[in-house]
């Protein structure tokens, strides 16, 4: 029998708005109650637009509310831990956004405070779910481009003006390309890989949007516990690159295009001595997909698609990043 969740929202997000609460709903017996916003009339507003019955300020409420059996948090970074301890402490289920914290520790203690409380903690590291990047998965571990050798990542967009806020100009809510998009960059090798990060080298770029400290372009290279260098190229401000990814072995080569996205499209070649190859993609939503995962991992079926611990080592591998950009130096990733 499908598990049925109560849902309350902690952040009256964009992505909430564009792509989770629809998702929520996908779910058998799935539904939000309620979305907290620090802006009471944003709050309501955001509760009228989406047939949210209620709206609220106070996270207390929230959490004490016994219809609700599980929050999405999409607030800015820097609040991840606090507001995913005190649902851990009220019995909710978290779905949390990545990056999962501004630093390793809090990032630990907040999985941590879900075991010990029985929950499950989530990260919403999305384009794991994607049909093209299971599908590459498959390929690399059945062998079809034989050792894998090297990887490109290409994650260069163009921020859109409605998002240019903290992302850009906030340091302390953990902004920056890099805590953005890297963190997703790692997380997706993670997955197709099978593999951990050992060490990062890395440049980063100020160059039209971010201000202060921040960076809102990055160069990495990573290198793999099996061997795979990868790199990766993160930007808020490229406006017509287009995303992909490449995965190079002894025997062959994966090209995928249009990719690293949240939509469910694009395409993947393979090439190998027998020339080049469409690989067929049947194509879903992702969130659908990453709810449909929690739903079962709170009925004791499986895992998150991206669980706390993902969150944790993928978070370990952006602030490596940070640290190659910041120092100019080779830097070992650190997991705990």
């Amino acid at each position: 029998m499908d598990q049925s969740l109560r849902w309350g929202l902690i952040g009256a997000s964009t992505i909430a708005r564009e792509w989770v609460i629809d998702a929520i709903r996908a779910q058998p017996g799935n539904e939000v109650l309620t979305v907290l916003s620090t802006d009471a009339k944003r709050g309501a507003e955001f509760a009228r637009s989406h047939r949210i019955a209620s709206s609220t300020t106070d996270l207390r409420s929230l959490l004490g509310d016994p219809n609700v059996q599980a929050v999405y948090v999409s607030t800015t970074n820097e609040l991840h831990k606090q507001q995913t301890l005190a649902a851990a402490a009220a019995g909710k289920h978290v779905l949390c956004e990545k990056p999962l914290a501004m630093n390793l520790t809090d990032a630990r203690d907040m999985v941590a405070a879900c075991a010990s409380a029985g929950v499950v903690l989530a990260t919403n590291h999305h384009l794991r779910n994607a049909a093209t990047h299971r599908r590459i998965r498959e390929l690399i571990r059945s062998g079809a481009i034989g050792k894998p050798l090297f990887g490109r990542v290409f994650h260069a967009v163009y921020l859109p003006p409605h998002l240019q806020g903290w992302r850009l100009h906030n340091p302390e809510a953990g902004g920056g390309v890099i805590l953005d998009i890297t963190c997703h960059d790692a997380d997706t090798l993670r997955f197709l890989l099978d593999a951990e990060v050992l060490e990062a080298v890395a440049l980063s770029q100020q160059a039209e949007l971010a201000s202060g400290q921040l960076e809102d372009g990055v160069m990495a290279v990573l290198r793999f516990d099996n061997g795979v260098l990868a790199q990766l190229h993160d930007a808020f401000t490229v406006k017509h690159a287009g995303t992909g990814l490449e995965m190079h072995g002894t025997e062959g080569s994966i090209v995928a295009r249009n990719v690293m996205t949240q939509r469910p499209i694009g395409d993947i070649l393979l090439r190998n001595a027998g020339g080049e190859t469409s690989v067929p993609v049947e194509h879903e939503n992702l969130y659908v997909r990453a709810l449909q995962a929690f739903n079962a991992a709170v009925a004791g079926r499986g895992q998150p698609s991206a669980s706390g611990e993902d969150g944790v080592r993928s978070l370990a591998v952006a602030l490596a990043v940070q640290e190659a950009a910041r120092t100019g130096k080779r830097v070992t990733v650190q997991y705990q």
